[in-house]
Parts: C-alpha cells; structure tokens; sequence
C-alpha cells in the first residue's frame, strides 16, 4: 500500500489495540499513535474513541477502513498485474496459521519460499482455527492453514498434512507405561488442554465424546491458548496429563522431559488444512505458495 498510515490504521481497527498493532508491524506503539494521529490531522476527524484500555472505530474510522481496505485490494490487483506481465508472483501475501502450524510446521518452510519468491511479501497471523477462518471470512487474509472437525459453508478446505494428538506427561524414571491407560484412569488426572476455539481442543472432544465422555466431566486443572505453554506446565506438575500434537514434542522427548502416554481406545488423528473463501480464486502468490509447501512436505 503506498501510504504507509493506512496499513497502520488497518491493523489497529482489525485488533482495536495499538499494542497489538505495534507487535504486527514491528514498530513501536508510540509510532503507531504518531500514524494515526497524522492521518486524523489529515482528514480532520478522530477515528478512534479511547476509553481506558477499551479502542473502538468511530463513525468517520469506520467509513475510512472501508476505503482503505478498498485501496489496499487494488494496489495488490496493480501489484500482482504488473508482476504478471513477467510471469512472476509479487504482492503482499497475507497467510494465516493455527497455533501448531505456526509453531512447528509453517517456519521451517518460510525462508525457502522468501528466496524463491523475492518479491512476495509475507506476513504471518497466528491465532486458533476459529479465528483464522473468520479472519479469511472478513477478508483479512489470503491464505489460511488450521486443523479441526468444523467446517464453514463459506469456505473451501483441502487437506495438507497429516497429525496426531497424544497424551503427555512429565517423564517419569519408570518410563511410559507398558500397557495403554484405561481411558477412565486418564481422564481423573488434572487436564492440561487447550483454548476453546482451537482445533486442538475440538479434535479430543469429538474423540471424547464418541467414548461417551464430556468435556464438562474433565477434571481441567487449565486451559492454555499455546502448545508451549501445555509443555512447561506438564514439567512442573507431574501429577497432570497435557493433548498436543506428536509434531511439536520432538525436542522434550528427546531430552527426557516429557513422555507419550497412550490410552485405550482414543485415536486423536487429524490433518492440517488450507482455506481460503469458496468459490474465490487465489492469488498467483497464494497458488505458489500452496504449491511450495506440498513440494516441501510431500503433501497429498
């Protein structure tokens, strides 16, 4: 976008949080109320109401965010035009990922495509499944990856990668057990889950629930919006069972921290999924990327 104030102003009206905005950016927070203070001056209006901590669009910030995201669409149409003059994929690429993804799938890719693709500018929202759809749904991404049951009517789904959640615990000098745990003596151990929303916590409450099990009867001694969080609290509590994914275990398994405890009769099998708005095509650096990363992973 060529006025750097608007995407500022962007960001802050998606997150109503100059804080958050700053951390989206990497600017600092004072440079961001800088921006938009210019722009009010420009424009002659205020367009945000601060009250305490709470920041909501007034109506002249409402009617600008409409046009900026307007301006924003079809600088990314000149963009991507001109550069296909070339064959080549440039803009801005605005992807999205559930937290796993985030974490341990999408980085070991990024760097890879950036040198293939230069002139592509990526950025990177993490957020749980829910969020990441309605953030494709609003028009505030390009591309979104996630994991989950739910499914929107709005949106298009194409399976990527394949995954599996496990009980952990703290290591323990006996090791895992020999046999799997009976599900009834699993789940009166204090739960270490995740946030509601996330796929995560979606996929084990279908599994649950298929054993007859609700989520309510749980014995939840927390609910965490990250999987690294899951990991630190299952260190210093070893009377507590943790669900996460076996991809973002690699390095706790292997220094003896954690440890795998299988339960009978539980299968938490899921799969990664891109999605993007049904029935809306993809960019030519949306295309690309999605291509790269079934090359990087062996997608089917």
């Amino acid at each position: 976008m060529p006025d750097f104030r608007l995407r500022v102003f962007q960001s802050v009206a998606r997150h109503l949080s100059f804080t958050k905005a700053a951390q989206e950016l990497y600017i600092t927070q004072p440079a961001i109320t800088k921006h938009i203070r210019e722009l009010e001056r420009t424009y002659g209006q205020r367009l945000f109401e601060r009250r305490g901590n709470r920041v909501s669009l007034t109506e002249a910030g409402t009617l600008l965010l409409a046009h900026a995201d307007e301006v924003a669409q079809l600088h990314q149409q000149l963009t991507e035009q001109l550069h296909n003059l070339h064959g080549e994929a440039a803009g801005r690429l605005r992807l999205g990922a559930s937290t796993t993804l985030t974490q341990y799938v999408l980085p070991g890719i990024l760097p890879g495509f950036q040198k293939r693709y230069p002139q592509v500018e990526l950025t990177l929202l993490n957020g749980n499944s829910e969020q990441i759809a309605e953030a494709i749904l609003s028009g505030h991404l390009d591309l979104g990856f996630v994991e989950g049951r739910s499914k929107s009517r709005d949106l298009h789904y194409e399976p990527l990668l394949a995954d599996e959640l496990v009980a952990v615990r703290k290591a323990t000098p006996a090791g895992p057990p020999p046999e799997p745990m009976p599900l009834a003596e699993a789940v009166a151990h204090p739960l270490v889950l995740r946030e509601r929303g996330s796929g995560t916590l979606e996929v084990l409450e279908f599994a649950l629930r298929e054993q007859k099990t609700k989520l309510t009867d749980l014995r939840v001694a927390f609910y965490f919006d990250n999987t690294e969080a899951i990991k630190s609290y299952l260190e210093a509590a070893p009377e507590a069972l943790g669900f996460v994914s076996r991809r973002a275990l690699a390095r706790e398994l292997e220094a003896g921290l954690l440890e795998i405890v299988p339960i009978q009769n539980l299968q938490l099998l899921r799969s990664f999924e891109a999605l993007w708005v049904q029935g809306q095509p993809l960019s030519r650096a949306a295309e690309r990327f999605l291509r790269y990363a079934h090359q990087q992973y062996n997608f089917k």
